[in-house]
């Protein structure tokens, strides 16, 4: 395998398949991995019937074990914070992205690896994934959102337990706390993942990015201003063909076709 085909892109109808391909690695987190994660970023805006993408590893062991450290130890002392902000600014542009994206855990996502899943709008683990933010046992810390976007998702005590210690936890305990969204057998991440996604794709393409927008932007202000972001991003529906398809399709007793305009 050379480095030309370490994330591998799928298409399954309205939904693309990210997979992080270096398997002999368990995916770990290397430059040209990232680069490619960016260029597929840089062109999803004029993918317009792409409406969802799940990210999974290959291989079955693991979404990712984090940053490669074999490419870090070999890496100038001087180029270390640039490639941090690669990992940084790389998952920031997952979770900023327009479309929703779904990560299916089979296995490991350990550091980067978590940081990455926790950058995703969904999470589907399989049962027998073991994750965790471990970098306090490597002497630093989550240093690619996961100190501010786990927090969010377990709440302040639960996530500073789990990241201070660098614990390890199982798929159950993870779906339990919150972390997970769907808990599924072993191996079924992927499948559950697409089943999701192919459901989030039968939605209007602009509600659901408005949708995914009013959350997002509203999550650190004020009810009062929150609300009102919310009827920002309602406004942007009203004037689409795919509400007054809706509307047509809902009097006709059909199923709605969408175009995403």
């Amino acid at each position: 395998m050379t480095e030309e085909n370490v994330l591998l892109v799928e298409r399954h109808g309205n939904v693309e398949r990210w997979t992080l391909n270096r398997p002999g690695a368990l995916n770990a987190f290397n430059k040209p991995l990232l680069l490619a994660i960016n260029a597929e970023l840089d062109a999803l805006p004029d993918r317009s019937d792409v409406r969802a993408v799940v990210v999974c590893g290959a291989g079955g062991r693991a979404l990712s074990a984090g940053a490669d450290l074999k490419e870090r130890k070999t890496m100038p002392p001087e180029d270390v914070p640039a490639f941090v902000n690669l990992i940084g600014s790389t998952f920031n542009r997952v979770a900023q992205a327009a479309v929703p994206f779904i990560a299916a855990v089979d296995g490991f996502a350990f550091g980067g690896g978590m940081e990455m899943a926790l950058a995703c709008d969904i999470r589907v683990f399989g049962a027998g994934a073991k994750v965790g933010l471990t970098e306090t046992r490597l002497a630093i810390i989550p240093g690619a959102g996961g100190t501010q976007r786990l927090p969010r998702l377990v709440g302040v005590g639960r996530a500073k337990e789990l990241i201070l210690s660098g614990r390890r936890i199982g798929a159950e305990e993870a779906f339990r706390i919150g972390l997970a969204e769907f808990l599924t057998e072993a191996g079924g991440a992927v499948e559950k993942a697409h089943a999701v996604a192919n459901e989030i794709a039968s939605c209007g393409p602009v509600a659901v990015r408005a949708a995914k927008a009013a959350i997002d932007g509203g999550l650190d202000r004020s009810v009062e201003a929150g609300l009102a972001w919310e009827r920002a991003c309602y406004d942007r529906t009203l004037p689409t063909t795919d509400r007054l398809e809706a509307l047509a399709a809902f009097a006709e007793k059909r199923p709605p076709v969408f175009e995403g305009r």
